[in-house]
C-alpha cells in the first residue's frame, strides 16, 4: 500500500483507531511472574496483581520473568514507557529461552530525548542466531497511555502485533533453509536496562542521569501458552492462537504500518547482505 501525505495520512489514522479495539484477559504479577532482578527497583503497585513498575538508576535496572516455560504461546501485555528524555535506555518485552544456543522472540522499545520518537525494534533468533530486525517508529506517543504489545508464536509464523495491529509477520521458512524456534521452551521476561553504548542514535545521545530514576509500566499481562512441565508441553484446547494466520484485512493493515512507520528492515539492507538478502526475504 502506497500513502502520501494529506489525506492519505488520515485515511490511515482513522484505519489504524479503528482496529485498536482490543481486550486483555489479565493474569496477575503476583503468581505469574517473580521479579528476578532489580534490588527492589521492580514493584507489583495493587493488591490484585494488575499493575508493576519496572526502574533504572545510575546503579542498576529491573526486571521480572515468568514462573512458566511455554513451546508456543499468545503472550501479551500493556506498557506505558519512560517519558521525557529516555536516551540510551531499553524498555522490553520477550520470549527466550536458557543457554548458549537459545531461541527470543524481542520487543525492545530503544529511548530517544525529549521530543522525537522511541524505535520499536523487533527481533527473532533461533539457536542464537538473530539478525533479523524491523524497527518502526509508532504512530502514537507510547509514553502518554497504555498499549497493548502481543507476540503470537505458533508452529506456523510469528505475529507481532500493537494494538491489535499487526505489525510484523516472521513465517516458519524451515522448508528452505531458514532457522526457526521449534523445540525450545521459552520464559517471558521484560526488563527497563541501560545501553547508551548503541540505543539511542547508535550511542551519539546519552543517559541524562539527572532525570532517573527512568520508570516503565505494565498491567494486563496474560499469556496462553502450551505450558512446558516435564519434558513435554501442554497446550490449552481449542487455543485460536495455536494456527492463527493473518487474513487478507490483517495483511493490508500490517502493509500499511510498514509503508508508513518502519524505519529499518533487514531484508532491504543490501549493504548487510553484500551476498544477496536472506532467504527468508525472497
Amino acid at each position: 500500500m502506497k500513502l502520501s501525505c494529506g489525506s492519505s495520512f488520515v485515511f490511515l489514522v482513522l484505519f489504524l483507531f479503528a482496529a485498536q479495539s482490543v481486550h486483555v484477559y489479565a493474569g496477575s504479577f503476583h503468581k505469574d511472574v517473580q521479579i528476578h532482578w532489580g534490588d527492589g527497583r521492580g514493584k507489583v503497585r495493587d493488591r490484585d496483581g494488575k499493575l508493576l513498575s519496572l526502574s533504572l538508576d545510575k546503579s542498576s535496572g529491573s526486571g521480572f520473568q515468568s514462573h512458566q516455560e511455554f513451546l508456543y504461546g499468545k503472550a501479551e501485555v500493556q506498557m506505558k514507557l519512560v517519558p521525557g528524555n529516555s536516551a540510551g535506555t531499553v524498555t522490553t518485552f520477550y520470549l527466550k529461552s536458557p543457554g548458549t544456543t537459545w531461541d527470543e522472540i524481542d520487543f525492545e522499545f530503544l529511548g530517544n530525548i525529549s521530543g522525537h520518537p522511541y524505535t520499536l525494534h523487533t527481533n527473532v533468533y533461533t539457536k542464537g542466531s538473530g539478525d533479523k530486525e524491523q524497527q518502526f517508529h509508532l504512530w502514537f506517543d507510547p509514553t502518554v497511555n497504555f498499549h497493548t504489545y502481543c507476540i503470537t508464536w505458533n508452529p506456523q509464523r510469528i505475529i507481532f502485533t500493537v494494538d491489535g495491529i499487526p505489525i510484523r509477520e516472521f513465517k516458519n521458512s524451515q522448508s528452505i533453509g531458514v532457522p526457526f524456534p521449534t523445540s525450545q521452551p521459552m520464559r517471558l521476561y521484560a526488563s527497563l536496562w541501560e545501553a547508551e553504548h548503541w540505543a539511542t542514535r547508535g550511542g551519539l545521545e546519552k543517559t541524562d542521569w539527572s532525570k532517573a530514576p527512568f520508570t516503565a509500566f505494565y498491567r494486563n499481562y496474560n499469556v496462553d501458552g502450551c505450558v512446558w512441565a516435564n519434558g513435554k508441553s501442554s497446550c490449552p484446547a481449542n487455543s485460536p492462537w495455536f494456527t492463527q494466520q493473518l487474513d487478507s484485512n490483517s495483511q493490508t493493515r500490517m502493509k500499511a504500518v510498514q509503508s508508513r512507520y518502519m524505519v529499518y528492515n533487514y531484508c532491504a539492507d543490501k549493504n548487510r547482505f553484500p551476498r544477496g538478502v536472506p532467504a527468508e526475504c525472497s
